[in-house]
């Protein structure tokens, strides 16, 4: 039992975790602990401390003056232990350690597994987490430090706590059943007597093909909208209409690709990055040399062969 009066990690990681969520109940979810021993853990900080660091008369409890100035400090703390915990790692590869990586599902078939054969091969003394799922959940979670590491799409990196390194830009291209579109008339106009297969709105992506198609001054029913790649790819090869995606969308449905045609945007272009982002100055050289090692695979695995099927991608699908 802790000695009330006397600062603890646990009980600062806590008050962070409290702050973040905005409330002792969703601390002691993401915590795995009680609401009884969260709020306990509170009481002995604040007493350790002289202050109160939270109003909980109020709902939503909210954070005092003496708490925001504590939450900086608190947050430097829980950085610096980290960073320690990472670099004894390094000193000693015995030591157990454990990193915690979310990567888009883009990624999943060839390029997830590749990586983390070769992290096994590096960080020997390392237990590995891997969650995968779109941009947005990967940086919640992220930002709630229930992961270590993410590599996710088009993430505001203005945040200052932010590490991020660009991996690749992703175009966004059309697919279209074989031979439905004809070389001799415009692309457009062919496109627009077919139903679009959308993404979800409750995806990125999704939202961000839809506010690029308005402004573009195009508006088109919703008939089909779907969360899945594959499904997308299967309804556009069986002729119910086309989709717009990305190359990765498109490497992702290999099984469709000979009913597919692929063609540019026939209107201003519109691109995605994709970045590897951390929280600074916690994980020491891990994220750079991660980033280091994923940028030859995106080159081998997806960039060329997709460049080999479409040349006229070569200068807009890179690799940062």
């Amino acid at each position: 039992m802790e000695t009330p009066g006397k600062l603890s990690l646990w009980a600062i990681e806590i008050f962070v975790a409290t702050v973040e969520e905005g409330s002792v109940s969703a601390a002691a979810k993401r915590l795995h602990a009680s609401v009884s021993a969260i709020s306990q853990q509170l009481t002995n900080l604040e007493t350790a401390l002289g202050a109160t660091l939270l109003d909980r008369s109020k709902r939503p409890q909210q954070v005092t003056s003496a708490g925001a100035m504590f939450l900086r400090r608190a947050q430097l703390i829980l950085a610096q232990a980290a960073q320690a915990k990472t670099e004894l790692a390094s000193f000693n590869d015995s030591q157990t350690t454990r990193l915690r990586i979310g990567i888009i599902d883009d990624f999943d078939a060839d390029v997830t597994p590749a990586l983390m054969l070769g992290l096994a091969r590096q960080m020997t003394g390392c237990q590995f987490l891997l969650e995968s799922g779109g941009s947005y959940a990967m940086a919640e979670r992220l930002e709630s430090r229930s992961l270590d590491v993410i590599v996710a799409a088009d993430q505001d990196a203005s945040a200052p706590w932010m590490e991020v390194h660009p991996l690749m830009t992703d175009p966004f291209i059309v697919v279209a059943p074989k031979g439905l579109i004809t070389p001799h008339n415009p692309v457009l106009k062919q496109l627009l007597q077919h139903p679009l297969i959308r993404y979800s709105s409750r995806q990125m992506m999704g939202r961000q093909i839809e506010n690029h198609l308005l402004r573009q001054g195009i508006s088109l029913p919703n008939r089909f909208e779907f969360d899945s790649y594959h499904a997308i790819m299967a309804m556009v090869a069986g002729g119910a209409g086309w989709a717009i995606t990305t190359p990765l969308g498109y490497m992702r449905a290999q099984r469709f690709h000979d009913e597919l045609d692929v063609l540019a945007l026939p209107f201003n272009p519109l691109s995605r990055n994709i970045s590897l982002i951390a929280r600074g100055n916690t994980l020491a050289d891990i994220p750079v040399q991660i980033a280091h090692d994923l940028r030859p695979m995106i080159r081998e695995i997806l960039v060329a062969p997709m460049v080999a099927r479409c040349p006229w991608l070569m200068d807009d699908l890179t690799v940062s």
